[in-house]
């Protein structure tokens, strides 16, 4: 078991190692190989096959989404050596392109070995084995902080009843008694069929059940919502930025409400951002739209990360999309059962640039969820603060199903504790930041629009 100690030399050596410069600038270690990920200017529309031509792209796109459109771009190995990440670089200044980057892999953030992400794995001081029952899921801490039976029973309570929350993840055990009778059907955008299970094996695939805990996460916080299962991480905790935009236009078209995000990567994906921003009004700040979304509107929720006191270019590492900051949508922090910030936490410095990203904070703690196998676990991090957000999201939804998603969330932040982190002991800056309280944000009427 890592002691704690060894944890936080674990994140200083790795704060002094990778910094922003250092995250892929000319290999594609962190990227799909040989794709290029390209948006042309409104102006530009029908010059897709000379800036093929011109950066040695195959003039085929593998796909497009939005208005303008991305395209998805393969580079045409046969004519050059560059790699995608090169050829990146040499599109910045076309005045055609107005967006271009590498297919980028989105990781689990609970996975081991990332550079930028303390990760926590059933091997490292979390077993499978501690809290393995339905009776300790049931009976765990965080629902009596957070006042979560109350916020079911009370007589203007809510239980999610007619929400569906997408989970993004690795999939899920679909035969768990944890969601019997409680899954909408899902998509595998892995290996591309109808089936999202969970592929691996326990403990050897170090994020093997990572969405099976998550799900159950979200069906304990909110017992009356459906669960749409879609699997876009495979046995490695890995997906790709396409397939992640596919995804979530697919849980849009297919009835959900509310999508969780327990994964992320140390930069933005700008096409990611975008179909983020449009998933609330349909529409981004500058104007481009998203068609593909339909009429459906998306509350987004998102795990913070786990980069505790890392930090690139002097500055506490973010991680996205949470940190895009959007109307909307939510970035998640984890806090303890003695209302303190984890040690793990990735975090902001509210007086620093950049703002305050992580706008909420949840139990995320040693939370005893479902594990593939019918059992239970327990495992810590930011992707488990944020079903619990997710699922509080469906709880307010239910009772208010015609408030926007950005009404919804800024709900949850006006009603949840506010905190004052002033001793952490972590973070040599005060903190204030507010915890997530079910009840009130279930019994507690939103105002009317002005």
């Amino acid at each position: 078991m890592r002691s704690f100690i060894e944890k936080i030399l674990f994140l200083v050596l790795f704060a002094f190692i990778f910094t922003g410069e250092n995250f892929g600038q000319t290999t594609c270690n962190d990227c799909v190989p040989n794709q290029v990920l390209v948006e042309l200017a409104p102006t530009s529309q029908n010059q897709l096959p000379a800036v093929a031509a011109q950066y040695k792209l195959r003039p085929t796109p593998l796909g497009q989404i939005g208005s303008p459109a991305s395209y998805q771009m393969e580079v045409d190995t046969a004519q050059t050596s560059q790699t995608a990440n090169q050829i990146v670089a040499l599109m910045q200044g076309d005045a055609r392109i107005t967006k271009a980057e590498v297919n980028r892999k989105f990781s689990a953030v609970e996975r081991e070995g990332l550079p930028w992400t303390l990760g926590n794995s059933w091997a490292v001081g979390n077993s499978w084995a501690v809290g393995g029952s339905a009776k300790g899921f049931h009976r765990q801490w965080f629902p009596d902080l957070i006042r979560l039976n109350q916020a079911h029973t009370a007589p203007n309570g809510s239980t999610g009843t007619g929400v569906i929350v997408a989970v993004l993840d690795t999939g899920i055990d679909l035969n768990h008694p944890a969601f019997a009778g409680r899954i909408e059907p899902g998509y595998d955008f892995v290996d591309n069929d109808n089936n999202p299970s969970e592929e691996g094996v326990l403990r050897q695939n170090q994020v093997y059940g990572h969405g099976t805990h998550v799900a159950g996460i979200v069906a304990l916080t909110a017992p009356g919502a459906r669960i749409m299962p879609i699997r876009v991480l495979d046995s490695n905790g890995e997906g790709e930025l396409w397939r992640i935009t596919a995804a979530i236009i697919w849980a849009a078209n297919n009835g959900a409400d509310v999508i969780n995000i327990s994964f992320g990567y140390p930069q933005s994906a700008e096409v990611l951002k975008d179909l983020l921003d449009s998933c609330d009004d349909g529409m981004t700040i500058d104007g481009r739209t998203f068609p593909e979304l339909g009429t459906r509107r998306l509350i987004v929720i998102t795990g913070a990360g786990n980069t505790g006191i890392m930090r690139t270019n002097g500055e506490l590492t973010k991680i996205y999309p949470a940190a895009e900051d959007l109307d909307g949508m939510l970035g998640v922090g984890a806090s303890s059962r003695y209302d303190r910030l984890t040690a793990f936490t990735s975090f902001n410095d509210p007086e620093a640039s950049g703002g305050d990203w992580v706008e909420i904070v949840a139990p995320g703690e040693n939370i005893v969820s479902a594990i593939p196998g019918g059992r239970y676990g327990t495992w810590s991090g930011t992707s488990m603060s944020a079903p619990i957000v997710s699922g509080i999201a469906a709880l307010v939804k239910a009772k208010n199903p015609t408030r926007t998603a950005d009404d919804i969330v800024d709900h949850i932040k006006n009603v949840a504790l506010e905190i004052d982190y002033n001793n952490d002991p972590l973070r040599n800056f005060r903190i204030r930041t507010q915890r997530v309280d079910a009840f009130r944000a279930v019994t507690t009427a939103i105002p009317p629009n002005p």
